[in-house]
């Protein structure tokens, strides 16, 4: 390949639609909010589901299609614009007034799934077979009568989605007022200088500049510590009410039903976790060595080791990166690496590092034009490229259902981050292959193991944290004190007591616990990372026939339980302990990789 720059920095999207001030796109935008309004009001005469009425239920089937499809293409374009321009008041102005149009789309969902909610097994078959469309999208259908359980009856659901407005999501939106007011004050260069949380780094290399960082942060939060237990109390009190209003089990029904997963699955990845996760102390041992400290503490969690310092740099120009990307991809499958280079010439992809632009980074489809759009800020560094190969991955993800119903093209949390751990993966393996120095292969390995370090203990922290604060809610409200206690024994637990000092602020800190959407954010997140490394580890049982299995596993994702999708396509169980132990076996081998490499190091 030539080593001219190849690889533009900035997207395409004139080609998806016309430029949001213009009017082409105001019709687009009115044709939408036309057809939503008309689809909320026909939903509320909906026919009784039973073979009779097949035909006329397809018919509004396609429409839901044809109109949500739409959707998500303009909340995907306006997002991109309102993240490229992050300053622009008319990008903003069109988000919220999307955003506003929230309430038809639940007012649908509320009576087609309140049509399914007693429907047999019998009933629900005879209705699908009734016609060729409804067969098809059996499994969305099954989906609806599922998911009707978890509403109340329809003037109850309503009223509750009014008042959650100004009760729940308001809590919510109090901490996120909370967050974005709360400063730091520090000591920089003799003076005290006030600082936003997100610009306070605990992964410096100077341990005494990260301990008075994490002090500074953990006195700040403190201080809002009686609010931001008002707002968990309440959030959790909002849906403990509802839960024992529909007869749920507990506080894990929805979230189980969400994700579309067993509770068995849950409980048997926990105590895989639980039982393996102590090979992680020998990487903590090893790496307190490496930082000269005897035992590590909360904040050196992400302090980067410096005998791999050597090792890093900015120095991967984008050109690079993508044709890294590209030809790791094609080791994998021609059919992977073909969509990265599509993805990457066609310019789906947005990464100058430039004033202006939203934090962090996205990968967002629009399912009518088959396409995906892929949002970051690349400043040249390996973790970049990363970055880079887990957001591919997303699309990719996209890419293989682009060809199945738009109703079974959805996939829920837990499952979201399947292909993009997986090419994280790929992309790690190749670099660690391809590693000529020992620093720099002590680097790859770090950044692994923090990473299951994050998903197999900090995850399993919060997990803990939130499961007993919700059996505890049931009685009443905590103080700040207890859910201070609660927190410093899920940290004592999910570590294995590994470290010195703990945080007393994490339940404070932690965006994911005052999410007001999901319930229990957290946990889907260790599970797609695992499920994506037993995906990585089956390679070799399949052979050649592995890329064509994971594409079927991706595929199954929109059409399909979480268990259904594995054993269907990679013939394991995932309520059995043997699919997660292979997961951890690839972390335990990285672990042996990092002791052997760093050895010669202390």
């Amino acid at each position: 390949m030539s080593t001219a720059a190849q690889f533009a920095l900035t997207w395409d999207l004139d080609s998806l639609y016309a430029h949001p001030s213009s009017d082409e796109f105001k019709t687009v935008l009115n044709e939408y909010k036309s057809d939503l309004k008309q689809l909320a009001e026909d939903s509320e005469n909906l026919p009784a589901v039973e073979p009779a009425t097949a035909s006329e239920w397809s018919e509004f089937f396609s429409r839901i299609s044809d109109v949500y499809s739409r959707a998500s293409d303009l909340h995907a374009f306006i997002g991109c614009h309102a993240a490229a321009e992050a300053g622009n008041k008319q990008f903003q102005q069109i988000e919220a007034a999307l955003a506003a149009l929230g309430p038809l789309s639940n007012q649908v969902f509320t009576n087609v799934e309140g049509a399914f909610r007693q429907l047999s097994d019998e009933e629900l078959d005879a209705f699908a077979n009734a016609a060729p469309y409804l067969n098809e999208i059996r499994f969305f259908l099954e989906e609806c009568r599922s998911n009707a359980q978890l509403r109340l009856p329809k003037d109850q659901e309503m009223l509750f989605s009014e008042l959650s407005v100004d009760g729940i999501h308001a809590w919510g939106r109090m901490y996120d007022r909370i967050s974005g007011d709360l400063r730091v004050s520090l000591m920089e260069k003799g003076e005290i200088v006030k600082k936003s949380p997100g610009q306070v780094r605990v992964d410096l290399p100077d341990r005494a500049v990260r301990q008075n960082n994490f002090c500074a942060l953990e006195k700040a939060w403190k201080t809002k510590a009686d609010d931001c237990a008002d707002a968990l109390n309440h959030i959790a009190g909002t849906r403990l009410v509802k839960y024992k209003r529909l007869g749920l089990e507990d506080h894990l029904s929805v979230p189980l039903r969400l994700n579309r997963m067993k509770r068995e699955t849950l409980e048997t990845m926990w105590s895989v976790i639980s039982e393996r996760k102590g090979s992680l102390l020998k990487y903590f041992k090893r790496k307190a060595e490496l930082l000269g400290i005897e035992r590590m503490s909360w904040y050196d969690q992400m302090a980067p080791i410096p005998q791999a310092s050597a090792a890093g740099g900015n120095s991967l120009s984008y050109d690079d990166a993508c044709r890294t990307v590209i030809k790791t991809f094609h080791g994998f499958s021609d059919h992977l690496g073909e969509f990265a280079e599509k993805a990457l010439t066609e310019r789906w992809v947005e990464v100058e590092d430039r004033e202006g632009k939203r934090q962090g980074g996205f990968c967002t489809g629009l399912p009518t034009k088959k396409q995906s759009r892929i949002f970051m800020t690349y400043k040249g560094s390996p973790d970049d490229m990363s970055t880079l190969a887990h957001e591919l991955g997303h699309a990719y993800h996209s890419h293989v259902l682009r060809s199945q119903p738009y109703l079974l093209q959805d996939y829920p949390m837990n499952l979201a981050e399947t292909a993009s751990t997986f090419a994280e993966a790929v992309l790690g393996d190749q670099r660690l292959a391809e590693a000529s120095k020992p620093a720099e292969k002590l680097g790859i390995l770090n950044n692994m193991l923090s990473d299951s370090m994050a998903f197999m203990m900090n995850i399993h922290a919060r997990f803990l944290f939130e499961n007993r604060f919700h059996r505890e809610r049931e009685d009443g409200e905590l103080s700040a004190d207890r859910l201070t206690e609660l927190m410093h024994e899920a940290q004592k637990e999910a570590y294995c007591d590994a470290f010195e000092d703990w945080s007393e602020a994490f339940w404070i800190s932690k965006l994911h616990f005052y999410i007001t959407g999901w319930p229990f954010y957290n946990f889907p997140y260790t599970f797609g990372y695992l499920l994506s490394l037993g995906v990585y580890s089956t390679a070799d049982e399949f052979g050649d026939d592995f890329p064509m299995k994971y594409r079927e596993l991706l595929i199954a994702t929109g059409n399909s339980n979480a268990e259904e999708a594995v054993k269907s396509t990679l013939g394991y169980d995932l309520t059995q302990p043997e699919f997660w132990n292979k997961s951890i076996d690839i972390v335990d081998a990285r672990v042996d990789q990092f002791l052997a490499v760093s050895e010669d190091m202390v």
